[in-house]
């Protein structure tokens, strides 16, 4: 037991470490925010283009959905930051992950939010139309709000994986949780750095995990 203790949860490591580890979470934090707040922006606008543009929209948004969902967020991510500069374009690590995992959420929230919309029952726009309302308005202000709200389990879902991918900055030297906690482990040779990462992602995602669990539960629909 004191072998275990000693490897896993060394109290010496952990004073030495819990500065760059919360240095990290502040990254962590920081970069999931701003991938929650544009991918689900971007996802939800592009879902209402693809509503009210022509074809000439629709499927040049549909390739860039179908290859953001389809590549592995780690190979986007090498492409970008080690890609780019061999044309002129060097773009910083931090930025590269939150352009990357903005790009996948935003593709996934399209799909969703999509799906959404097309099971809105093709009456209710009917009924909003009759009533004088634009289609533009039928959409924002009727069939829009109630595709939301069937979207919002998956969008929840789909939001907490991607932001754990931020994990992913580590590959090109972005400072977040798992790259301090590997940076210490390889000086100290304790694991200890390792588990003081985990007990960090599950402190910054619990509490975002509990609040999507409320916002599904505040917004389902009623069985009764």
């Amino acid at each position: 037991m004191d072998r275990f203790i000693d490897t896993f949860f060394n109290p010496q490591q952990i004073l030495a470490t819990w500065p760059a580890i919360l240095t990290g979470a502040v990254v962590t934090l920081e970069i999931a925010a701003l991938v929650v707040v544009t991918g689900i922006t971007a996802g939800i606008g592009l879902a209402v283009l693809r509503w009210i543009g022509g074809r000439w929209i629709k499927w040049p948004l549909l390739v860039f959905v179908d290859i953001a969902r389809a590549v592995p967020p780690l190979v986007l991510v090498l492409l970008v930051y080690f890609g780019l500069p061999s044309v002129g374009i060097d773009i910083p690590g931090f930025a590269v992950i939150w352009l990357v995992l903005s790009a996948v959420l935003t593709a996934f929230v399209e799909e969703i939010v999509w799906a959404g919309l097309i099971s809105v029952k093709k009456g209710q726009r009917e009924a909003a139309r009759s009533t004088g309302l634009t289609e533009i308005q039928a959409l924002l202000h009727v069939v829009l709000p109630q595709a939301l709200r069937l979207a919002i389990p998956p969008l929840t879902n789909r939001t907490i994986s991607i932001t754990k991918n931020t994990a992913l900055g580590t590959v090109i030297g972005v400072p977040e949780i798992i790259n301090q906690a590997t940076t210490a482990v390889s000086f100290s040779g304790n694991a200890t750095p390792l588990m003081m990462g985990a007990v960090a992602y599950l402190v910054l995602f619990i509490p975002i995990i509990g609040f999507g669990r409320w916002v599904e539960g505040r917004f389902a629909w009623r069985r009764h």
